[in-house]
């Protein structure tokens, strides 16, 4: 890589990985107002995927009866429609990495987004085929986003603030959620298809302004792009020497290594990273996540309630401003401490719901059921939302060197969106197998993230990606 004479004589400042405090050497300098805004607005234009993302998450959920109803599905058939979402997100996911090495991050989200945009339609279509279709391409297309814009986010916020903004991510997952509840109770399926159009069409068009990722520009070997970014992102008066020197020092280091292949995540030096980033993403899905969101309106339904729509409103009131508060806690709290709270809150919910079944089935009381599933499930939405929901994916993109980064990515995106897909599949067979004894497994997982999170997750916060990098390779 072309760098400067003087840039070229200056020592590897990733030996300080133990170290968080912003007076040390390498230190990302404070950021300006200036640059601020401009990171706000490149966040902004990124998690307009996010927010489709959630759209297309919680629409199987309020439109399954609509969609039943007008093409006559039985409950297999609609678990396919369902899950054929996570079906598209593994194909997306498993070329999302190499794309966004090779094309660049806004790229690899114009990708995504154009493959909301013009597949979104189709799911208004009559035809059941063309139905499952649009829905598979547009898993395709979250499937991309899901990695690349937390990886987006990481590589180009200040590392002070690098957790708030990376959160912003889940934020707007869940708004498109709720989105999709709230309208859901009150338009057709047909219509609510059409409004998750604009998203797409607004990050399409703020993708031709925002900056691409410094360290990717570093890494293809473009020096005087990587700065002119760099600048953009820290604000015009910001000294940015010493990051630039970071950044440029660590990516040098890493050109010396061979090309990234699958089979290299297996090596001793990225093995704990691997099991930290796969781990986290795979307790995510069997914790319950999708089955919950995907399928909100059933599960109440089952419960006891004569509708869903109550319990899905009630879940928008606690999910927003629940995820909204880890944004605020994410950089002040730290990953480790909102993980572990995350997986505690997330087991007490499906315990609670697991024992509505059982009081259901055995009749302990008129309404006991049903205040323990509304309950169950708010206190599985808040908790998750807090912690679970979003920092896995900050983690994700954190924890892998650039030169693995691709590849990684890929992998753990995979494993992510293929238990989701097992999970909603299944969930309505294992729903109509045992009804409490599915979410008592989904308690007995969340159980197990504590101890994960306890034993192997790091703490990530106020450090930059090249410490946390360098301290996995020790």
């Amino acid at each position: 890589m072309e760098m400067e004479d003087q840039e070229d004589q200056k020592p590897l400042l990733v030996t300080v990985a133990g170290s968080s405090g912003d007076d040390r050497q390498g230190a990302a300098p404070a950021s300006s107002s200036s640059s601020i805004a401009v990171v706000v607005g490149s966040t902004a234009v990124a998690v307009a995927g996010s927010f489709e993302f959630g759209i297309s998450v919680g629409y199987s959920s309020p439109c399954q009866p609509g969609i039943m109803r007008d093409f006559n599905l039985s409950i297999a058939e609609y678990s396919v429609f369902g899950s054929i979402l996570t079906a598209g997100a593994m194909l997306g996911a498993f070329v999302s990495g190499t794309l966004a090495d090779r094309a660049g991050r806004r790229c690899n989200g114009d990708i995504g987004s154009s493959l909301h945009s013009w597949i979104s339609l189709d799911k208004s279509s009559p035809s059941v085929l063309w139905l499952d279709i649009g829905r598979l391409s547009i898993g395709c297309g979250i499937g991309l986003l899901s990695y690349v814009v937390p990886v987006y986010i990481s590589e180009t916020a200040p590392k002070n603030l690098r957790g708030g903004f990376a959160t912003v991510n889940p934020l707007m997952i869940c708004c498109g959620t709720s989105r999709a509840y709230v309208l859901g109770t009150f338009i057709t399926w047909h219509t609510l298809a059409i409004i998750g159009v604009a998203p797409c069409l607004l990050q399409l068009a703020g993708l031709v302004v925002i900056p691409e990722s410094p360290r990717w520009l570093a890494r293809i070997g473009h020096p005087h792009e990587f700065e002119a970014a760099l600048q953009k992102l820290r604000g015009k008066e910001t000294d940015i020497s010493k990051e630039a020197v970071e950044i440029k020092d660590f990516t040098e280091k890493l050109q010396h290594l061979p090309k990234s292949k699958m089979v290299d995540l297996f090596h001793k030096e990225y093995i704990s990273a691997v099991i930290v980033g796969a781990g986290l993403m795979v307790l995510q899905q069997f914790g319950g996540m999708n089955a919950i969101f995907f399928y909100a309106n059933q599960i109440f339904v089952s419960a006891g309630f004569s509708s869903g729509n109550t319990g899905m409103l009630a879940m928008v009131a606690v999910q927003a401003p629940v995820t909204g508060l880890a944004v605020l806690l994410m950089d002040k709290a730290g990953r480790r401490p909102l993980l572990m709270v995350s997986a505690a809150g997330t087991c007490l919910g499906c315990a609670l719901v697991g024992l509505s079944f059982l009081a259901k089935e055995h009749h302990w009381g008129k309404y006991l059921n049903i205040v323990l599933a509304l309950t169950g499930i708010l206190i599985f939405t808040g908790s998750f939302s807090i912690g679970m929901g979003g920092i896995p994916w900050v983690i994700m993109s954190e924890i892998f060197p650039i030169n693995m980064k691709g590849t990684a990515g890929s992998f753990v995106t995979l494993v992510n969106w293929l238990g989701s897909w097992i999970v909603s599949y299944a969930f309505n067979f294992l729903l109509a197998w045992s009804s409490y004894g599915t979410f008592f497994f989904f308690a007995s997982i969340c159980g197990l993230t504590f101890v994960f999170v306890e034993r192997l997750v790091p703490e990530t916060k106020g450090r930059t990606l090249e410490e946390i990098q360098a301290s996995f390779r020790k």
